[in-house]
């Protein structure tokens, strides 16, 4: 299993319109072989900056459903929400722990 932190900070005043469309992303990735779960947090200190912590259980999984049309399609609606670019950053389970 692998974990993917999705980072995010929308612009002032669209939380609202962000927080709708980024239910459907969820909603979909949700409906994607290889998704396992997932969480949204808010940085306690910036509402504007959201974390997504999703597990999936493959990297091939999470590429899949990253360069899949329907993500595209519904990034399309939250990016101009957005006032600067996602960062993706995907983690797996230290060895060494």
């Amino acid at each position: 299993m692998i974990r993917v932190l999705i980072e995010r900070h929308i612009a002032e005043s669209l939380e609202s319109a962000y927080e709708e469309r980024s239910r459907k992303v969820l909603q979909q990735a949700v409906a994607t072989p290889g998704f396992v779960s997932g969480e949204t947090l808010v940085d306690s200190h910036d509402s504007n900056h959201r974390f997504t912590l999703a597990n999936w259980r493959s990297e091939a999984d999470w590429n899949r459903w990253l360069h899949s049309r329907e993500r595209r399609e519904l990034m399309a609606e939250l990016v101009p929400m957005m006032d600067r670019d996602e960062i993706i950053t995907v983690l797996e389970q230290s060895q060494a722990g």
